[in-house]
């Protein structure tokens, strides 16, 4: 098999039916993912480990064909020579390569066309503080980052430097100065890069994940000292978010993180992404803005009220995720029984819809 064609051809394929991720396994059909559901690529036949070793040439570099020999899996960037990127992840199950690939698109899209609520915008028009995107895997938490990043882009002389592993979207720099730094080719990790920008002349700080203490810690000091930092998190709820943060670091630095978080944290956007009834996906959300309530409650070890907080402070901003899937379902956009799926507490949404 011509492997080269075959990537092509897979490529290809992604791109015309709207997918948003490719799975290569050895001994198996391609996979896509379309608007969130798993698609086998029938007619093209399964990949040998021959196969697999060649497409894993095409798409890793030296030094990621080296990391994944040493650790068994690595994280990498593909650009296809038809311009598309992707986020990869390559690792071995049964002593098998297998390959996730997510597509990410070219353009950088606003908050109206990713129909998220133009609020964000304030956030992007700080001055300084730290604003988290969360929520699991694959829910489109760094295309709403990205958005920010290039509406500050397209708006202010700015200095902005992203940290990723690997990057995804790239930049092309309009009013402000953009640096992007990978992890393991122009960095030995985030907590290294976030270290030296403190001697880069940064106004604005993008942090692709926070995966350790250090780079937390490092982070929420940057947004005390002048900077803007955006970053993300695998949780699902703010009050989860910041119990994460805190629970991350020794009982002896707990304290410390609280008072930190609470002064620097601007606020905390979590969301998903719901099967739309005309096809596609559509986000709904939960909007936490750190206000003096807030604020208290992280001081003083009250997260578990945050999500109360967030239900009756809708007129300063704040977006409750239940009252999202409920505008939703009764918008005709979303059907009930997928808001009920998606919901962090069904009893609550029932008396909504």
């Amino acid at each position: 098999m011509n492997q080269s064609r075959i990537l092509d051809e897979l490529v290809s394929i992604v791109v015309k039916e709207g997918a948003s991720d490719l799975h290569l396994s050895e001994e198996g059909v391609p996979v896509i993912r379309v608007s969130g559901f798993l698609i086998p690529l029938a007619k093209i036949p399964s990949l040998s480990g021959d196969d697999m070793e060649a497409i894993l040439g095409t798409l890793l570099t030296h030094e990621g064909k080296e990391e994944f020999k040493a650790r068994k899996e690595t994280d990498f960037a593909y650009t296809h020579g038809n311009g598309e990127r992707f986020r990869c992840n390559v690792f071995l199950s049964f002593s098998k390569i297998h390959i996730a690939m997510r597509l990410v698109p070219k353009d950088i899209k606003d908050f109206t066309t990713l129909n998220l609520p133009p609020i964000l915008g304030s956030f992007i028009n700080r001055q300084q503080g730290f604003f988290l995107v969360v929520g699991p895997t694959g829910v489109g938490k760094s295309t709403t980052l990205a958005s920010m990043i290039e509406a500050i882009n397209m708006e202010r002389l700015e200095h902005i430097i992203t940290i990723e592993d690997p990057i995804e979207y790239v930049f092309k720099e309009k009013k402000a100065i953009i640096n992007q730094r990978e992890v393991k080719i122009d960095t030995p990790d985030f907590h290294t890069a976030l270290q030296g920008v403190f001697r880069q002349d940064a106004d604005i700080i993008m942090v692709g994940e926070m995966r350790d203490p250090e780079t937390i810690s490092t982070a929420v000091t940057a947004a005390e000292t002048g900077h803007l930092v955006f970053s993300t998190l695998h949780t699902n709820t703010a009050g989860q978010t910041v119990d994460r943060i805190i629970d991350s670091f020794p009982a002896s630095q707990q304290t410390q993180i609280r008072l930190q978080l609470a002064g620097s944290l601007l606020g905390i956007f979590s969301q998903r992404l719901i099967p739309r009834i005309s096809g596609g996906l559509l986000p709904a959300y939960e909007l936490l803005i750190n206000n003096n309530a807030v604020a208290n409650l992280i001081r003083e070890k009250r997260t578990h009220e945050i999500s109360s907080v967030i239900e009756t402070s809708s007129e300063e901003g704040m977006i409750d995720f239940n009252r999202s899937l409920a505008t939703l379902v009764r918008g005709g956009e979303v059907t009930a029984e997928n808001a009920f799926k998606f919901s962090t507490n069904p009893r609550t949404l029932e008396r909504m819809i």
